[in-house]
């Protein structure tokens, strides 16, 4: 016991900077109160003494404002930051090394009488308001957004955002022509950056990448006519402008040459 009670306060310690002194940690910590009150409550409650394990859990919730069910299972070396607010119900499971932070929920979605509340692996992280509803999993070391609403399973390792969440991907390092072709349409490729996972600017980059694409296998197609000596219509067609973007593939000016040298005007059906 008296191990479990020096791991708890090892993680204050391991976890918020804030934490100067162990008196400071034994008197000021509603948290680390908090989880020892419930490992009193959750051994009653084993034992059968469902009231008294019942009236435990509400005096600790009353000291610290922090509700968790005696029939929760905690695993070791929980750590719940600031805590007011935190709610964790009767059929929730938390492995080691979690951190939660306050206004979490680990709620559920029905009235049946099973498992309904989720279980945590090793290592996961809680943002503040965040709230994890159902009977589902979530894998080691994942990490849950501040105010998100998790109503699926998160795979380990993931970090999860938004209501409802989702999983954030790494976005790619956009090539320097998607950049440059970003800029010259007034889109901000800093969008497109690690620092900015967003699926509408993800979706973008995307189409510009498919647009330069499309760009070289047209200027593709041009050199295979005119190598065909192949004279189109195009001689009756009006000027063209392009934008800028399309000067390192088919020039600046409303011209296309062949490999022979001969050029030819780009023009547009009048």
């Amino acid at each position: 016991m008296f191990n479990r009670f020096r791991e708890d306060m090892r993680a204050v310690f391991d976890r918020d900077p804030a934490a100067r002194s162990t008196w400071e940690v034994l008197t000021c910590y509603p948290g680390l109160h908090a989880v020892w009150g419930h490992r009193i409550s959750h051994a009653l409650w084993r034992s059968g003494f469902k009231w008294l394990a019942r009236f435990n859990a509400h005096i600790a919730r009353w000291l610290t404002g922090i509700e968790i069910h005696p029939g929760a299972v905690i695993g070791r070396r929980l750590f719940i930051d600031h805590g007011m607010g935190v709610v964790i119900g009767e059929t929730a499971e938390i492995g080691d090394d979690c951190t939660l932070y306050h206004g979490v929920t680990l709620g559920g979605v029905s009235w049946n009488k099973g498992k309904r509340h989720p279980t945590l692996g090793n290592g996961v992280v809680v943002g503040a308001g965040a709230k994890v509803l159902g009977p589902f999993l979530v894998g080691d070391n994942a990490r849950v957004g501040s105010n998100s609403v998790v109503v699926k399973e998160v795979p380990a390792g993931a970090t999860v955002v938004g209501i409802p969440a989702r999983v954030v991907h790494e976005a790619a390092q956009p090539s320097d022509k998607v950049v440059a072709i970003a800029k010259s349409m007034g889109f901000d490729a800093y969008g497109l950056s690690k620092e900015m996972p967003d699926p509408v600017s993800n979706a973008i980059g995307a189409m510009l990448e498919h647009v330069h694409l499309l760009d070289e296998r047209l200027v593709q197609v041009c050199k295979l006519l005119h190598q065909m000596d192949s004279r189109m219509p195009e001689l009756q067609l009006s000027k063209l402008e392009l934008p800028d973007f399309c000067g390192e593939s088919a020039g600046t000016t409303s011209t296309a040459s062949s490999d022979d040298g001969t050029t030819s005007s780009i023009r547009k059906a009048g």
